[in-house]
């Protein structure tokens, strides 16, 4: 596939890795449906893309108005040829151990790691059967395969969102449809200083060292399902390997 005149929708897609990852599909000819929370990030999002490509652009909670993005995107467009899941919720900050962590907010870190991209998922998924062909990049974290001390919600909700990827991807098997699981890797976002408030994180890398392993994926890897490391995709793309 080539995001050249494809379709992409991006959760989360104000700032950080969302807002890279729609920069790098902008350039290389996407079309864009973008989401996020905050209004004001969004619209000066939506106004820097929409120099570049046509852009869906949408303020609103995907754990709650999935339906809404989904049909704003398939008017406008008629087809959704790449999803990404990149929306997350922490949980408070700074984040409690298990035991303090409060059920409601669990529901809450649940809805917006897991359930919603499976509604976005199952909404996308029609179309893109049709065609017998797609992309959907569900964005991870170590802390769903690792156990850190106050990452207990988060952590849980990216274990459920990998496995929930892998059945899925099992599921298509043979559809064309390709499902992927990325690990950004630790970056130096406004996520991360919500997640380690007070921890100097300026010798983390930029979001912009994750985002090109989500073209990269579209458009150079063929296998159905995988789970990716960005960060080691960007060391070996400049090695050459």
């Amino acid at each position: 596939m080539r995001l050249q005149d494809s379709v992409a929708l991006v959760t989360g897609a104000s700032k950080g890795l969302g807002l890279e990852i729609a920069r790098l599909y902008a350039d290389r000819g996407a079309r864009l449906i973008i989401a996020a929370r905050h209004p004001q990030a969004l619209d000066r999002a939506t106004a820097e893309l929409r120099q570049k490509t046509e852009v869906v652009s949408l303020a609103i909670d995907v754990s709650r108005e999935a339906e809404q993005l989904a049909e704003a995107g398939l008017e406008r467009f008629g087809r959704i040829d790449v999803l990404v899941n990149n929306a997350s919720e922490l949980g408070p900050s700074p984040m409690p151990a298990l035991e303090s962590l409060s059920w409601q907010d669990m529901e809450r870190i649940l809805r917006v790691n897991v359930t919603a991209p499976l509604h976005l998922i199952q909404l996308v998924l029609p179309q893109m059967r049709a065609r017998g062909s797609g992309v959907i990049i569900n964005v991870t974290s170590d802390a769903g395969i690792e156990a850190y001390a106050g990452w207990g919600g988060y952590g849980a909700s990216k274990a459920a969102l990998e496995q929930m990827s892998r059945i899925l991807a099992e599921e298509l098997s043979g559809s064309g449809i390709r499902v992927y699981v990325v690990d950004p890797g630790d970056m130096n976002t406004e996520m991360h200083r919500h997640a380690e408030p007070g921890v100097d994180l300026s010798g983390l890398p930029a979001p912009e060292v994750s985002a090109p392993a989500f073209v990269r994926l579209v458009e150079q890897e063929t296998a159905a399902f995988g789970r990716f490391k960005a960060q080691e995709m960007a060391v070996l793309a400049e090695t050459g390997r």
